[in-house]
C-alpha cells in the first residue's frame, strides 16, 4: 500500500524541513489519502553536520517503510540523508491534497519502467557476481535512464562486482554506490569512454 510523507508547516502547505511544522504520513485507501501518522519536526539553522544526521536518523526512523517524501524545497545534508536510504523526493509547494494522487500515479509510472528495466536492459551477467553494462547501449535500446536501469539492480544487492561503461558518471551511482557498502573505481578506456568499476568492500583480515 501505497505511502507518501510531506513535511507541512504551520499553514498547512509545504515547507522546507528548517521550518516549524510536521512530518505527516498518508496512506492510500481506495482511492482516498488518508493521514496514518505524524510527528513534529524542525532542524535548528545552527545545527552542525552531526546533528543534522542525528536529527535526519530520527525522521528516517520514524517514516518506516515510506520511501516518498515531499517537501517545499529540500537540499544539502537532508537530501542527502533522505537519498542515501532510498527516498524519492519532491519538491512541491502547496496543500497536501492538491498534489497527492498526482505523486502517486507518477511514483507508479516509474515503479512500471524500472520493472520493465530490469527485464529488458539490465546488467549481463558474466558469472560469479560479476556483472556489465554499456550505459550507452542500454540507454538508446530501452529509452530509459541510467538510474531506472540500474537503481532496482542496485538496490537488491545481488552482485560482487558491477563494471559500468559510460561517457561521463552519474553522480547519483557513486552515492547509491557508497551508501550499499560498495567501492567505486573509475578510468578512461578511450575517447569519451570511461570504465567504472563497482565492487563489494571486503574486511581485511
Amino acid at each position: 500500500m501505497r505511502e507518501i510523507a510531506v513535511s507541512i508547516g504551520l499553514d498547512g502547505e509545504t515547507n522546507t524541513l528548517y521550518d516549524a511544522g510536521c512530518i505527516v504520513v498518508y496512506q492510500r485507501e481506495q482511492g482516498v489519502w488518508k493521514e496514518n501518522r505524524r510527528t513534529e519536526f524542525q532542524l535548528p539553522m545552527d545545527l552542525g553536520l552531526k546533528g543534522l544526521r542525528s536529527s535526519m536518523a530520527k525522521a528516517v526512523a520514524f517514516l518506516g517503510g515510506c520511501k516518498v517524501f515531499v517537501a517545499k524545497s529540500i537540499t544539502g545534508v537532508p537530501f542527502f540523508e533522505l537519498e542515501k536510504t532510498g527516498f524519492n523526493i519532491w519538491e512541491i509547494p502547496g496543500k497536501p491534497e492538491e498534489f497527492l494522487e498526482y505523486v502517486w500515479l507518477k511514483e507508479e509510472e516509474e515503479a512500471s519502467r524500472q520493472n520493465i528495466a530490469t527485464k529488458v536492459a539490465g546488467p549481463e551477467d558474466l558469472g560469479n557476481g560479476c556483472f556489465r553494462i554499456s550505459l550507452k547501449e542500454a540507454q538508446n535500446s530501452s529509452g530509459l535512464t541510467s538510474k531506472q536501469l540500474l537503481q532496482p539492480f542496485f538496490r537488491s544487492g545481488s552482485f560482487y562486482q558491477l563494471e559500468i561503461l559510460c561517457t561521463h558518471i552519474p553522480p547519483w551511482i557513486e552515492a547509491e554506490a557508497l551508501s550499499g557498502g560498495f567501492e567505486c573505481s573509475s578510468e578512461v578506456v578511450g575517447p569519451g569512454e570511461i570504465k567504472l568499476l563497482i565492487s563489494k568492500k571486503v574486511c581485511d583480515s
